[in-house]
């Protein structure tokens, strides 16, 4: 394995003027990901503290380049092999998959 391209990002704990602390990935001064605020009484904000609430590993990002929001998530959780081939069965209809094997990639060293 090679690194093709490198860019540095830094993470970010915030807090909103109403107390919530929230991440923020920065990947350059005008480009970040903005956690979904679970307190903020909308759709994503609703939607999202239930969804902490039963996977409290479960992050969504919103994109914001220019100071506008792009419309684009990051979303991403932690997770167990066995829980992640459970998802993975729940939304893939053609099972072919299964009869590759499970090789990983080469670590670099």
């Amino acid at each position: 394995m090679r690194v093709k391209e490198s860019k540095e990002l830094r993470l970010q704990k915030i807090v909103t003027k109403t107390g919530v602390e929230l991440l923020r990935i920065v990947v350059s001064p005008s480009h970040f990901f903005l956690e979904q605020n679970p307190e903020k009484p909308s759709k994503y904000g609703v939607a999202y503290k239930k969804i902490k609430a039963i996977y409290p590993d479960f992050y969504m990002f919103w994109e914001i380049k220019a100071d506008q929001y792009t419309g684009r998530l990051l979303t991403g959780t932690f997770l167990e092999k066995e829980d992640i081939d459970k998802f993975i069965d729940s939304i893939l209809s053609d099972e072919s998959y299964k009869s590759y094997e499970d090789v990983k990639d080469e670590i670099p060293g």
